[in-house]
């Protein structure tokens, strides 16, 4: 914090957001073209820009306490200010008019995510949602989604080896999904086949989550129906769907070229590239987009605040999607750099996550 105040740059005992008028006018104006060009802008740009007129050199005095403070900085030998990832959480928590879409804005996203509900499965919906958001926010967009969303057909056991069989899932979509289970010694051709048949007559329509508490359930009833060694192959069976969280979610990303788009240096490629590489690292996203389904509504993570994309400089602005029950089944948004349109990727991405938990029976 700087230790003095000359020109009245915060009120007495007061933090960030206690900043003059005349300050938040200077701080935001550098914010502002910050993201609109990603260029530093300087002192005598800024003085044409402000509503109250001032001398470059008294817009100087204040740039040079909002740095001190730690919201704007210097680069290398640049006579121009860019905010810091202090600054900018600041300006979205503090400064930035958030306002709700406008109805044209709202029918524009509702049409563009209207093939959503056309789509064959739940993948290929989010998908799409994925491919629209990412036009409309000119980002890289994300989703998080449970594999188990996908709605069972039939499951076979094909036996591999004396103690080893291939469980193929089918899904209502036509999706196939094979997990290799360990069968416990002994057990007869007989008893895949009884498994199957007890599995079928239970699971078709539900979810890997459903099948798995109907099946638990019925199980606990039918005990004296089953031979043990079909109890134990079904009972393996159960236990390779619970897999793990991580296991069960799936990563789905579109529009990567958005982030190609409008760099201003060498160094801006370099981030880029480094962010593709930490997209490439689908646990570390897992467990970033994981952080938000436990939260309401959108969260926002700039730059170091989430340590995965801390080297790329980039932003995630994240919202949870739901089911019919209400459930949080998966997180969608944007990642971007950090000089993303906050003012109108925020209420897009919360938009869009409403629209898409509308369309998938929320």
């Amino acid at each position: 914090m700087a230790h003095h105040d000359p020109i009245g740059l915060i009120a007495p005992h007061a933090g960030l957001a206690q900043l003059n008028e005349r300050s938040r006018d200077i701080f935001r104006q550098i914010v502002e073209s910050y993201l609109a060009t990603g260029e530093p802008v300087g002192s005598r740009n800024i003085s044409r820009l402000i509503a109250v007129p001032l001398s470059p050199a008294s817009v100087r005095n204040v740039m040079s306490d909002l740095e001190a403070l730690g919201l704007i900085y210097a680069p290398h030998t640049s006579a121009g200010r860019l905010p810091t990832e202090l600054g900018l959480r600041f300006f979205v928590d503090a400064l930035m008019q958030v306002g709700d879409l406008t109805g044209p804005e709202r029918e524009s996203i509702q049409n563009q995510l209207a093939s959503v509900g056309r789509a064959q499965s739940v993948e290929a919906a989010l998908g799409e949602a994925l491919t629209r958001l990412s036009g409309l926010t000119r980002a890289a967009a994300v989703v998080l989604t449970a594999k188990s969303n996908s709605r069972l057909k039939h499951i076979e056991f094909v036996r591999l080896e004396p103690e080893r069989a291939l469980v193929v899932l089918v899904g209502e979509d036509g999706q196939v999904e094979n997990r290799v289970l360990a069968l416990p010694p002994g057990v007869p051709s007989s008893a895949l086949t009884e498994a199957s048949n007890f599995l079928n007559a239970r699971i078709r329509g539900r979810t890997l989550a459903e099948a798995r508490l109907e099946l638990e359930n019925a199980m606990t009833q039918s005990r004296v129906e089953l031979d043990q060694l079909t109890q134990k192959v079904i009972e393996a069976g159960l236990a390779s769907w619970s897999g793990g969280e991580h296991e069960e979610r799936q990563l789905i990303v579109r529009g990567h070229a958005n982030l190609l788009e409008d760099l201003h240096a060498l160094e801006d490629l370099e981030r880029v590239k480094s962010l593709f590489d930490d997209l490439e690292t689908k646990r570390g996203v897992i467990d970033l987009l994981g952080r938000a389904e436990r939260a309401e509504g959108v969260r926002i993570f700039i730059g170091s605040e989430n340590k995965l994309f801390s080297l790329s400089g980039s932003s995630t602005i994240i919202a949870p999607y739901g089911d019919a029950s209400g459930r949080i089944v998966g997180v969608l948004g944007v990642i971007g750099p950090t000089r993303l349109n906050y003012a109108r990727v925020i209420p897009t991405v919360d938009y869009a996550a409403r629209i898409v938990s509308r369309m998938l029976g929320g």
